[in-house]
Parts: structure tokens; sequence; C-alpha cells
């Protein structure tokens, strides 16, 4: 057996002792990952910081050079009373519903006092009110047209004239469907998130045979028909200066040249706090960059997005960052550390937060501000938080692992950095991009319960749809009302006038007059929901 040299066995020594570092560090990001999924299954979504951080976020600025004024904070007692729902908060809630009023009283002959057998009077009333639930009703209309002709020519064999009485048009010809029909079964599958199965279920206990073949076709349909509304929605939103965008995947069973188990997208984009509010879905079956570029070919303004590089390098588009992604990151960070740790302020984790948390406190008291002020604002209270911030990531850079949790965020924040600081220079901007994240969120549930679109067309029927009703969420519209309130309308105007489709977008007054009218009629029986 050959001697080593001394050389030979430290050179083995160093390979051995970097080795080692290497299976360390990688076991550390093993278990990051695997304290991060337990968390994902187990733990609570709340994003909100302990108490211990909270006393140091309201007490202390972001960071020491950043303090101004030593604060001595007393102690003190608070005391918690729960409040109780008063009876104008419920006559508040109920004041929108269809009311009947029962009434309730003596018969004649009881109206006499017991003591010296005079007549009584209706001194007051007591009243109470209980909710009364009334199931789906399903009928059916027949619509019977009469033809008429002439007896006269008929009977001297000249040219007979024959009349139809005018009727309705079908909603889809050849099939059952009405507004309400197709209505009521998007609201189900698209704000409910049933899936067409369960639909079909439901409707068997209603004692109504209707396949998800034949619903599912009414959608593809009634898609279809929404596409005006939805090509005005789209036109409208790229008038917008400011916009939020987001996208989330999309499984498509049956798409040319890819597998079924390919992952497919769906875009999402919305205007900001300015304007009435609009939603538009995209279905794309990448991720590709070109795809946000595609769609806001003719828009210029600034755009709310999160870390994807997907959205950079887009014609007249500036981006804004999300500073939600980034306390997020950080507070994936703090979840993985030992539990002794997690509320210690001094740890790079919830240092990090500090100065984040910081800016969202400062936003709360912008909220109501004109951008004017926003702007002001930002520039005196967030602007020295944002520098402080910084010279904190260039300085601890080197304190983290660039793979483990804390030096991702760092990291994030760092390349993220133009677009993070991009809300100092607009007020109208947000700090985060969370309305898109809201927006997405009804897809989401929904792809949880359904999994998948059957093919591309269906899936750009879902985008269509959607688009449709979370606008009309956002502007306050009852989903269902809504849609059929198009399908009863669109077949008689002509979709190429936008200024006719203009009439039938959600925000439109007389939209809104009409359908809070329709909330507010009272129980009949042509009304009985």
């Amino acid at each position: 057996m050959d001697t080593l040299t001394r050389e030979q066995l430290e050179n083995r020594l160093e390979k051995a002792e970097a080795r080692n570092l290497y299976l360390e560090n990688q076991v550390n990001w093993l278990m990051e990952q695997f304290k991060l999924a337990q968390h994902r299954q187990f733990g609570s979504s709340s994003e909100k910081t302990s108490a211990l951080l909270q006393h140091e976020l309201v007490f202390n600025e972001a960071e020491a050079t950043l303090d101004s004024v030593s604060e001595v904070v007393e102690p003190q007692t608070i005391t918690y009373t729960r409040k109780g729902k008063s009876e104008g908060h419920r006559q508040e809630i109920l004041q929108d519903l269809p009311t009947e009023i029962r009434e309730y009283r003596l018969p004649e002959d009881e109206q006499a006092c017991s003591q010296c057998g005079g007549a009584m009077h209706e001194m007051s009333s007591q009243c109470r009110d209980e909710l009364v639930i009334i199931p789906v009703q399903v009928k059916v209309i027949k619509h019977v047209r009469y033809v008429y002709g002439c007896r006269h020519c008929d009977r001297n064999e000249i040219s007979v004239p024959i009349v139809t009485a005018p009727g309705p048009a079908p909603l889809i010809p050849k099939s059952l469907a009405s507004a309400s029909a197709v209505a009521y079964i998007m609201s189900q599958k698209f704000v409910e998130a049933m899936p067409l199965y369960r639909i079909e279920k439901h409707f068997e206990r209603l004692g109504v045979e209707l396949s998800r073949a034949v619903m599912s076709n009414w959608m593809l349909k009634g898609g279809e028909m929404l596409e005006p509304v939805y090509g005005r929605l789209r036109e409208r939103l790229l008038e917008m200066d400011i916009l939020h965008a987001d996208e989330t995947t999309l499984q498509v069973l049956k798409e040319s040249g890819r597998s079924a188990q390919s992952k497919s997208y769906m875009w999402l984009y919305r205007s900001g706090r300015d304007g009435p509010p609009m939603v538009c879905y995209e279905y794309q079956p990448t991720r590709d960059g070109e795809n946000p570029k595609r769609f806001l070919a003719d828009f210029a303004g600034y755009v709310h997005v999160d870390g994807y590089a997907g959205y950079n390098d887009i014609a007249n588009v500036r981006l804004a960052g999300c500073w939600a992604h980034a306390r997020r990151k950080f507070m994936e960070a703090v979840k993985l550390l030992p539990k002794e740790y997690r509320e210690d302020p001094e740890n790079l984790a919830n240092i990090g937060l500090k100065h984040i948390n910081k800016l969202f406190e400062i936003e709360r008291d912008l909220r109501d501000g004109s951008g004017e002020e926003r702007k002001a604002a930002r520039l005196e209270r967030s602007k020295p938080v944002v520098d402080g911030f910084k010279t904190w990531l260039d300085e601890t850079r080197s304190q983290a692992l660039p793979k483990s949790k804390i030096g991702q965020a760092i990291g994030y924040c760092r390349n993220q950095w133009t677009k993070l600081t991009q809300f100092l220079d607009d007020g109208r901007l947000e700090i985060d991009n969370n309305r898109a994240e809201r927006s997405i969120k009804p897809f989401v549930i929904g792809r949880k319960n359904w999994l998948f679109a059957n093919t591309p067309r269906g899936a750009k029927t879902s985008a269509i749809i959607y688009s449709i009703v979370e606008t009309a969420k956002e502007n306050g519209l009852n989903p269902s009302a809504y849609l059929q309130y198009l399908f009863e309308r669109l077949p008689g105007i002509a979709t190429t006038d936008s200024g006719a489709i203009d009439s039938l977008l959600p925000w439109n007054e007389t939209v809104q007059s009409a359908l809070q009218v329709q909330k507010s009629l009272p129980l009949t029986d042509a009304n009985p929901a």
C-alpha cells in the first residue's frame, strides 16, 4: 500500500470538507423544502406578523439609522369587549330582500276586555323577521305561434298567403335553453364552482333530466354569444393606464400537438383603483412572454406584476412590483426557523419583514388619499424606509446562502428593486398586486373542483365567462341576474355597434338601475325567488 504524502492527505481533507459542506447545504435546503411543504399543507395561510414583531413595527423604524426620536412605551391594560349585532345592522342586511308581511289580529269576538267587557283597541304591534328559503323551481314555457291562412283563397284555388304570429327567437335553436336556464348553469359553474356532473345531479333532484353534455354545449354556445361583450370589455380595459396582471395554470386534455398532462395557462388582466372595475381573462397554451406582449400591444402605462420575467420588455409598459410577494418570501423564511427563534427580532428574516411591514403600515394610512396626496406622503414617509431597506439588503446579501429561503428572499428583492420602487413615482399605483390575486382566485377555486378543460375552445369559453361574471361581481351585480340580462338583450342588438355593447356593460347606469330594481321586486308567483 502506497504511503500518502502530507500534501496529498491535506488535499483529500480539503476535498472531503468541501463535499461535507456541499452535502450539509443540500440537507438544509431539503429540510427547508420539507418544512415549507408541511406548512403549506397543515399550517395557517395567514400572513399576519406575530405580536412581538408587530410591537417592533409600531414603535420602531425599520432601521436604527431611521430613528429620529426614541419612544418610551408605557405599559397599559387593554380590555376587549365583544360587540353584538345591533338591530339596525340586521335591518340594513335585510333591506334589499323581497319582503312579505303577515299580520296577526285577534278575531272580533275576542276583542273584548276580560275585566269589564269593553271593546279593546290596537295599542301597538310586535314584529320579528325570519328568512324563508324558496328552493329553485323549474318550469316549462311553451311558445305557441299560431299560423293563419285565407279560406277564400284556398277555396278558389288562389295562392294562399300564410302568416305566422311573431314570437321570441330561441336562445339556442332546437334546444330547451332559455336565458334564465343558461345564466343559472353558468352561475353555478363559474361563480359557485360546481362542476357539470354535480349540476346534472342537482337537476335530477329537481326532477329534470339534463345531461352534462347538453349543458356543456349550452356553455359553449352561450360563451360565443358573450364574445362581443368580452371584446368590448377588453377594449375598454386597454384604454386604462394602470393595470394588474397575473397568470395561473390550467390543464387542457385535447389540445393539438400537446399531451393531456401539459400545462396551459389562464392569464388575468384587470383595472386598478380608478375607474369602473374591469376583469379580463385570456387563455393561452403556454406561459411565454409573447402572450402578454400581444394582449398589451395597444396599451400604454403601468402594469402591476409579480416577479415573473415574462412581463419584461413590453413596449410602452412600466412594471410595478409586488411588495406582498417580497414579504411572503421573508415569511416563508421565518416559518422555517426553529420555533424558539421565530419571534427573535434580530434574525435576518424578521429584520426584513420589519422593513416591509413598515411600508404596509404607511399604505394603510394613505388608503383614502388622492394620487397626489399619496405620492407626496410616500416620498416623505416611505422613501426613507425603502432606502434603509436597500442598504440592509446590500449589506446582508453575503450573510445568507443564495439557495436558502432567506437568501432567496434577499435575492428576490434585489433583483426586483426597480419594479418594487415604482410605486414611489405615481401615487395612483399600489404597493402590491393583490387586486389581481383576488380576481384570479375564483378561477383557482373552480379549477380545484372541475380540474381541467376538455378542449381549447372550452378553455377560451371559460375565459370569456369568468371575465363577465367577475366584472359583474366587482360592479356590485348578481352575476346570474346579469348573465340573464345579457342573454335577453344580445339577440336584439347589433353586436358590431360599440355604443350598443357599452349600454350592456355592468357599470352602465341603465344596467345598474334595471338589476337593482329586479333585486327589490316583491315575492309573487311570477317572481318566486
